[in-house]
């Protein structure tokens, strides 16, 4: 399903790319290892690998389809390239990370991106988009309003809809998103195999999904010593958990969680296809726990989100003994907004 090669051979010929840190800290007396996304590519969040890659294959896509000849790696930021890119335009519905890796990309790339936020989204995060240039349209009350509208002004405009996530119909673009995050697993696979120390459970927050079925796939396809996998929703927003109960994917229904980037009531067709046969098991954290987990986190020198802890409240709630966990710092405090996206 995902190459992870390809986008490991594009991000290492990429000028931006840094691999995050691997840590091991205690808490309490237990031993805990830390993935720390909270500074990648310098957006802050593990998205800036999924927008950024899966715009990057759909400009060398667009060229390859004109020329008939593959792009190399090396030939990403060529003169053909960036023509083509200029005459792109991608457009997409955020009011957190993803959006901000789809800005970024698009002006490396000298692209046009357009992204559509709900009227509840800061303007703090509108003006972060501006500086990336891209330019912002305001789209209805919520997320669900934003991303229709995306989806009319792709149709209505010839843009490409950049989604991060997938239904019938629409799942090319969302798995080369996808296909990005698995870096983060490679990653931790080449650092436990050099160490031959692994770990015994993973801890992996969702939203819609999409990073954690794409580490998930990645552990269970390449990790030599396979942990359990336990996939933390808020307990407002249990859309993965319930859709797997009921062997089909359902919305479910619930006030606004605090942990915004991962308030989706409804889950990514491409993760929960994954998730429901490779997880191990599901649970949710509530709202005071992911705040007293992103304290904590902070305390440790990782200052985060509430969704950036998710993963830390979901193993300290376990009270995991003898165990040598991983959890994944998701994004950084600053980057924290109240919606979900």
């Amino acid at each position: 399903m995902f190459n992870c090669q390809q986008p490991k051979a594009l991000l290492q010929a990429c000028p931006f790319y840094r691999q995050s840190p691997l840590t091991e800290l205690s808490y309490l007396g237990q031993n805990i290892l830390f993935k720390d996304e909270s500074k990648r590519m310098g957006l802050g969040s593990f998205k800036a690998l999924g927008g950024f890659y899966a715009l990057a294959r759909l400009i060398a896509l667009a060229l390859e389809k004109q020329t008939g000849k593959a792009v190399a790696p090396e030939e990403y930021l060529s003169e053909k390239m960036l023509a083509m890119a200029k005459t792109m335009t991608f457009v997409c519905a955020s009011a957190g990370n993803h959006g901000l890796a789809v800005a970024a990309g698009a002006k490396i790339f000298s692209a046009r991106a357009r992204i559509h936020l709900a009227e509840t989204v800061p303007e703090s995060f509108a003006a972060r988009l501006r500086d990336k240039g891209a330019q912002v349209v305001r789209s209805g009350t919520n997320y669900e309003a934003s991303m229709a509208a995306a989806i009319k002004d792709a149709e209505q405009t010839g843009a490409v809809h950049l989604g991060d996530g997938s239904w019938p119909g629409y799942t090319e673009i969302p798995r080369l998103v996808m296909e990005g995050y698995t870096v983060i697993a490679e990653e931790m696979r080449q650092a436990f195999q050099q160490q031959n120390n692994w770990p015994s459970h993973v801890f992996l927050q969702a939203g819609v999904g999409g990073l954690a079925a794409a580490i998930t796939f990645m552990i269970r396809a390449h990790w030599q010593v396979q942990p359990k996998i336990i996939i933390v929703e808020p307990e407002l927003a249990p859309c993965l958990q319930q859709s797997t109960d009921k062997g089909e994917i359902c919305t479910v229904s619930g006030g606004v969680s605090n942990m915004g980037r991962l308030d989706c009531k409804t889950p990514s067709l491409l993760a929960f296809d994954i998730l429901q046969h490779q997880a191990d098991s599901f649970v949710t954290v509530s709202e005071q726990e992911a705040v007293n987990a992103a304290a904590i986190a902070t305390d440790l020198g990782l200052a985060t989100t509430t969704s950036g802890a998710a993963g830390l409240a979901a193993l300290l709630k376990s009270r995991l003994v003898n165990s040598r966990s991983l959890v994944i710092i998701t994004e950084q405090a600053a980057s924290e907004v109240k919606a979900t996206g």
